[in-house]
């Protein structure tokens, strides 16, 4: 890792590392287009001890460009002033900061832009559900001068270089793309010439700022995606433009969503060979971006000369101390992203702003210490539990963590086991390193109760102790071999087949199916409610369903409800009607999960205050109980 902290060159920036934030979509702004109090933490705290670069998020050049309500805008009278904000408080952390320049086209969001996508042709983009109209000329014109008049406020703003988006499905991609791009005149017969319109257009309004162009290195979508021969021509035309670097990502933000965000299911194999055939056809420096988290890629990335920087986006959502616990070896402090996207992008598609699974502090200001420390009993070692731990312990209260497992975790030591979840194993190792390194005591194998409550005496009893299986009274159950969600992921008992029920296909359960179907069972995954899967995020639902649809043995059933067990079978009710089911060997019970009980009445009476979190309070998800502990911190 040491190399990446060498200085390096990009035109006339002098880079402090080989890092580079990319432009993430924070959905932090105000709808008028102003920079909120929360955009200048976010990035104020990246840039210290950060990347040598930070890409500012996303800026559509023009309102018929943007992607959602609250992207940072570059194209209002008030831009300028308000962009300055940002560079400024990048430029105070000793980093440089660049401007990202894109128009979405067929991919702009008509919630954002009050009218219908524009693109070079007619078409369709899933993400949004809308189909854009074929850009006349005029409207292109248009586009080319909003790059100009946004490369001009670029310099005027203080930014040190600019970003032009040209892949990932968006405008520059699509006039690319002959398939889609059908149109008859000059940008339908030379699809290149918008492309080096745009280059030419934001030369011309900041000539003296270094120019990276931003490329998808392969969009996985062979049906509506650029093929490498359209792309080539690009790659040719940025060295002769005098481009400082390329900026390669993968995916289509319209066609191929999971590869745009880099899902962590999805293999690492065809990442690293787009990028080796970008590194064959041109010679400029190329930064790599896509699930770069971990010091292995790094160093295999490296070692095969496939890039020259390095782009850490999530990875900094959700340790902005990453790259400075790496520059001094200091494992107290890393914390690795899961690459499940679960707590950042749906967040941003509700308007709520990026968030995070495992760093709930993500775009706030920093904890202070607290005026009147406590002393502070934790009952419960999950999610919830062990964040409330962790921010209470930084606001110096003195805290104890008790978790009756041998471990920590909760379900959280659980739900990495499920297909494609395996790096969310790393988040939950990683965090409980830096927690056991911290000043909070940790006692595991033992339960809360009254003698331990009155041995500690803690002024606060955080009570984070999650939930347990909802067991449905359905008869005959009791005669079945059966067992918990809990009960399989923990291997604490055989499934035995051929045959398996699942009971209850939400998340939990449709994860258990299709690792049930990995390992050749027959599998029957029942649901009282449409749809299949509900409560998953869209992304790792779509990868999870499209793996089980390989899968010939595995079925879903919803409007279903189980009846009966017998010994001929099962009897269910779908939609209506009385069904029975030939015998399964093994019943699996997903079907839901209720809080575990409040503090019994002699442990009320011994504290003065008790804090109820997590699941304990309500059951939910990962990232509610991981703020509500750190929520917890911030009120004490």
């Amino acid at each position: 890792m040491e190399r990446m902290f060498k200085k390096i060159s990009l035109g006339n920036l002098n880079l402090s590392n080989r890092f580079v934030f990319p432009p993430i979509k924070l959905a932090y702004g105000n709808p008028d287009g102003t920079v909120s109090d929360r955009q200048l933490v976010f990035y104020r705290r990246i840039a210290q001890n950060g990347p040598g670069l930070l890409i500012v998020e996303p800026v559509a050049v023009s309102q018929n460009g943007k992607e959602h309500p609250k992207q940072l805008c570059v194209h209002l009278d008030h831009s300028v002033e308000e962009l300055k904000k940002i560079t400024a408080v990048i430029h105070e952390g000793g980093r440089l900061a660049c401007l990202h320049l894109n128009h979405a086209g067929a991919a702009a969001n008509p919630a954002a832009t009050k009218t219908d996508p524009l693109a070079p042709s007619a078409v369709t983009c899933p993400a949004t559900g809308a189909q854009a109209k074929p850009l006349a000329e005029a409207d292109i014109a248009n586009i080319l001068d909003a790059y100009r008049l946004a490369a001009g406020r670029a310099v005027a703003a203080g930014f040190d270089a600019i970003e032009v988006q040209a892949g990932h499905g968006y405008l520059i991609s699509q006039f690319l793309n002959v398939k889609t791009n059908k149109r008859t005149d000059r940008y339908g017969e030379n699809r290149l010439l918008f492309a080096i319109e745009v280059l030419e257009k934001v030369q011309e309004g900041a000539p003296k700022l270094p120019l990276i162009v931003r490329i998808s290195g392969n969009e996985m979508s062979p049906e509506f995606g650029i093929a490498q021969e359209d792309l080539l021509p690009l790659l040719h035309i940025v060295e002769s433009k005098g481009v400082v670097a390329i900026h390669v990502g993968m995916g289509n933000s319209c066609f191929n969503p999971p590869w745009y965000f880099h899902h962590g299911s999805l293999p690492e194999k065809p990442q690293m060979d787009a990028l080796g055939w970008v590194r064959r056809q041109v010679s400029l420096p190329l930064i790599v971006a896509g699930r770069m988290g971990r010091e292995d890629k790094i160093k295999n990335v490296l070692d095969s000369n496939l890039a020259d920087m390095i782009a850490l986006g999530r990875p900094l959502i959700a340790c902005p101390d990453l790259i400075e616990a790496w520059r001094k070896k200091d494992d107290t402090k890393k914390i690795y992203c899961g690459y499940c996207i679960q707590g950042c992008l749906p967040r941003v598609r509700t308007g709520q702003g990026v968030g995070c699974n495992i760093n709930p502090a993500v775009g706030r200001p920093g904890l202070i210490p607290s005026p009147n420390p406590m002393k502070v009993l934790v009952a419960g070692g999950g999610p919830a539990g062990m964040s409330a731990a962790y921010y209470l312990g930084l606001r110096g209260h003195h805290v104890t963590l008790v978790e009756k497992e041998n471990h920590l975790g909760g379900q959280f030591a659980l739900a990495w086991q499920a297909p494609g979840k395996e790096r969310m194993g790393d988040t939950l190792a990683s965090f409980e390193h830096v927690l056991r390194s911290g000043k909070a005591m940790i006692i595991t194998g033992r339960m809360v109760d009254l003698a331990m409550v009155e041995e500690i005496a803690p002024d606060l009893l955080v009570w984070a102790v999650g939930a347990f299986q909802n067991i449905p009274k359905t008869p005959g159950l009791e005669k079945t071999y059966s067992m918990t969600s809990i009960e399989y992921f923990r291997g604490v008992k055989e499934v035995r087949g051929p045959r398996v029920l699942v009971i209850g296909a939400g998340r939990i359960g449709v994860e258990i199916a299709e690792r049930l179907g990995q390992d050749g069972f027959e599998v029957v995954a029942t649901k009282r409610t449409d749809p299949i899967g509900s409560a998953m995020e869209p992304i790792t639902k779509l990868l999870a369903m499209k793996r089980i649809e390989g899968m010939k043995k595995v079925s879903f059933m919803p409007h279903t409800t189980v009846k009966n067990f017998n010994e001929n079978g099962v009897d269910i009710e779908k939609d209506g009607e009385n069904i029975s089911l030939p015998p399964f060997q093994t019943v699996i019970l997903a079907s839901g999960m209720l809080p575990v009980a409040a503090p019994d009445e002699d442990i009320q009476k011994a504290v003065n205050r008790i804090e109820t979190i997590g699941d304990a309070r309500q059951v939910r998800d990962i990232i509610s109980a991981v703020e509500e502990g750190y929520q917890l911190a911030v009120s004490c």
